[in-house]
């Protein structure tokens, strides 16, 4: 199989982390065709020593860190614009590396060598990301999914962190009631309900009632919303999954979704 073969199966996971790490699906995408350009014009920035997805990766960060790591450089309005203010807080490197390690799951290795700092370091930088967004906010969050103990282990998960649960929807017409009744500030879903309904639809719904709002999915399926159209989530979690996953998408979307309706 040729390399940009390869590549172009990597391709949907390096538009992810990208969106995850901007917090924006428009922006996220616009870094990786950038990073896509770069490797056009200079086949160099592909290590070929390395595996296709560790090389396109390392090749995206050395797009990100030569523009400074910067969101934009013009003022964005709603979630977007709060990203870059909250992202500029942060200690450099630390949400690349929580990022790679909890979205993507690389090792610590491969994550040094995509950042080009020691694998010691990329270690501490996980840490430090966690220690830094846990001082964020905490908030309401909704949970839909019909497999019981799954809700069960989110629910603990989202409880520990000191966010509270709203309640555990398991259709979409339990979702949008719940959602109605009680409005969360984070929705966290699965895609194929207990009725054969929609997770998807029963989001759509309440985004179309409330407007902006962080989603994280949780699927069996994310070939179902990996599809290259708009929208798509900026944060998606495959089953079965690791508590380090849940934690990390959960920190960074109230980090970034962080309003004056949350608790400091």
């Amino acid at each position: 199989m040729s390399m940009s073969i390869r590549i172009a199966e990597e391709l949907p996971y390096l538009r992810r982390y990208a969106r995850a790490l901007t917090g924006s699906q428009s922006t996220g995408d616009k870094y990786a065709a950038a990073t896509l350009e770069a490797i056009l014009a200079d086949r160099s920035l592909l290590d070929s020593s390395l595996s296709p997805k560790l090389a396109l990766f390392q090749a995206f960060h050395t797009v990100w860190q030569t523009t400074g790591a910067p969101i934009g450089s013009e003022p964005v309005e709603g979630i977007e614009g709060r990203a870059q203010t909250l992202l500029a807080q942060l200690t450099a490197n630390t949400r690349e590396a929580l990022l790679l390690r909890s979205l993507e799951e690389f090792s610590f290795g491969d994550i040094g060598q995509i950042i080009q700092v020691g694998e010691d370091e990329a270690r501490e930088l996980v840490a430090i990301a966690y220690q830094e967004m846990s001082k964020s906010v905490q908030g309401r969050v909704q949970i839909i999914e019909d497999e019981p103990l799954i809700a069960l282990d989110i629910r603990n998960i989202v409880t520990d962190m000191g966010h509270t649960v709203t309640g555990i929807a398991r259709t979409q017409a339990e979702a949008v009631a719940l959602g109605r009744r009680e409005r969360p500030d984070l929705i966290l879903a699965d895609i194929h309900l207990a009725d054969d309904s929609s997770g998807i639809d029963a989001v759509g719904e309440l985004l179309r009632e409330f407007g902006e709002m962080p989603v994280i999915f949780i699927t069996a399926y994310p070939e179902r919303l990996l599809t290259g159209e708009k929208p798509e989530p900026a944060f998606l979690i495959t089953k079965p999954f690791e508590q380090e996953q849940v934690r990390s998408a959960v920190s960074q979307a109230m980090f970034f979704a962080s309003t004056q309706t949350l608790n400091a």
